[in-house]
């Protein structure tokens, strides 16, 4: 809050300096025995006096105070004594004046609204409540309301009397930024999230260094929970998170947002490749580019799943069933889709067999040649159903190709396919003969 508040603009030393020359037009003291008083006029254009001397000494000593906290008691002395001064409005400007520099922001708004009850379209108070109604979370409906108000008036503010143009033009486009923030802030906190995006828009065009802003853009567009624009919230984010220069946020609250950054990001792209790319992108442009966007890990997995079925049908398919079968409806689809039916050419590593020779059973692995076995074929005859075992040793740790029919399969503790296959089905197989054994015959004693 301090380090927000600390970058004042040049409206608020536009408006005080009002309020000082408001008072120095009126700063000779009045007789104490015949307080001076206003020349016959209508009452908008009376002449403002002080009562009698005294005020004018509590004015004097209370303008003339360098310590906020003396000046504060002297302003309160005015009051007291004198309720309904001629100068009640430049008083209260006073007061909110010397509450912000003592940091007392929560007073800073109740006197803004006295300001406003004299005079509506007060420039200093309109700025205070807007600039100060996001900030201090004032969310209730009244506080909404209050905000909504003084920032519709910030937006149709004229120029103070006397006020260069070009000090104007600069000034208002600082108070627009700040309008702008807080009719989205108030938008958002009504879940108003599309109004609020327009707000924001708005201030960033006017004030595009705004960590902030950016901040509060993204969360609005990701709580509007459009699937075709989430790439743009995770840009702001990213802005916000990455941006460091003058309008950024304070070093804590962009930590807060790069975790929350990252969290998101790996949420929708299935990891964080391609993140830190993005914050260096966001860092240097205030808007993302017109093609942005970011992949989700569903279309990552699609287009993977088209690259392998082009370069690897195969395992392709292979990792289509693995993901039917390890559904929660696994055995259904095995049952409907599988079982007892021919499955088109996969592909496997042979890591063993059962038994090592003359082999009944050869265990596959579909992923790899270093990975653990997840299909079993059961070697059968051309009926399909009688065994049919190798005549030799079958080599390990050659690819394999192979036709089968469906006949079970396991989940737990791994999964495990079974699958009929004849020997004829099945390229890549070597075996390796095995030697007869010879038994001697025994001599006849």
């Amino acid at each position: 809050m301090q380090h927000f508040l600390r970058r004042l603009t040049g409206i608020t030393a536009i408006a005080m300096a009002g309020v000082m020359v408001g008072l120095a037009q009126n700063s000779q003291p009045a007789q104490t025995s015949q307080p001076a008083q206003a020349a016959p006029a209508a009452p908008a254009e009376k002449k403002k006096n002080y009562k009698d001397q005294q005020e004018y000494t509590l004015y004097d000593s209370a303008t003339k105070e360098a310590d906020p906290t003396k000046k504060l008691a002297l302003l309160g002395t005015w009051k007291e004594k004198y309720p309904d001064s001629d100068f009640k409005l430049e008083r209260t400007l006073l007061f909110l004046d010397t509450y912000q520099k003592l940091g007392q922001y929560a007073k800073l708004v109740d006197t803004a609204k006295e300001v406003l009850a004299i005079d509506p379209k007060e420039l200093h108070a309109l700025y205070w409540i807007a600039l100060l109604t996001p900030q201090l979370n004032l969310n209730s409906a009244d506080g909404l309301d209050t905000g909504e108000k003084a920032a519709n008036g910030l937006l149709n503010a004229e120029a103070p009397v006397g006020t260069k143009p070009e000090d104007w033009a600069k000034a208002k486009k600082t108070t627009d930024a700040i309008a702008y923030k807080t009719l989205g802030w108030v938008a958002w906190q009504r879940k108003a999230y599309d109004v609020a995006e327009k707000n924001f828009v708005q201030s960033l065009q006017m004030e595009p260094a705004s960590g902030e802003v950016d901040y509060w853009m993204g969360t609005v567009i990701y709580l509007q929970k459009k699937p075709e624009r989430i790439s743009e919230a995770m840009f702001y984010f990213a802005r916000a998170a990455a941006y460091d220069g003058p309008g950024a946020m304070a070093p804590p609250q962009r930590k807060q947002a790069d975790d929350f950054l990252s969290r998101v990001y790996a949420q929708l792209h299935g990891d964080t490749t391609g993140l830190a790319e993005l914050k260096a992108m966001a860092k240097t442009s205030t808007t993302p580019p017109a093609d942005f966007k970011i992949k989700t890990a569903a279309e990552i997995a699609a287009e993977k799943e088209e690259d392998l079925k082009k370069t690897n049908p195969e395992l392709a398919l292979w990792l289509n069933l693995k993901g039917q079968l390890l559904s929660p409806d696994g055995q259904t689809y095995f049952d409907s889709s599988m079982k007892g039916a021919a499955v088109p050419k996969l592909k496997g590593w042979l890591v063993s067999a059962k038994p090592p020779l003359k082999s009944k059973e050869l265990l596959v692995s579909m992923e790899g040649k270093d990975q653990s076995p997840n299909v079993t074929l059961k070697l059968v005859g051309a009926d399909g159903t009688t065994a049919a075992p190798l005549a030799g040793k079958p080599v390990v740790g050659v690819e394999i190709e192979f036709e089968g029919v469906g006949d079970s399969f396991a989940k737990d503790p791994t999964l495990m396919v079974t699958f009929d296959v004849e020997k004829a089905k099945i390229t890549g197989l070597k075996v390796e003969p095995v030697a007869p054994v010879h038994h001697t015959a025994k001599k006849k004693s």
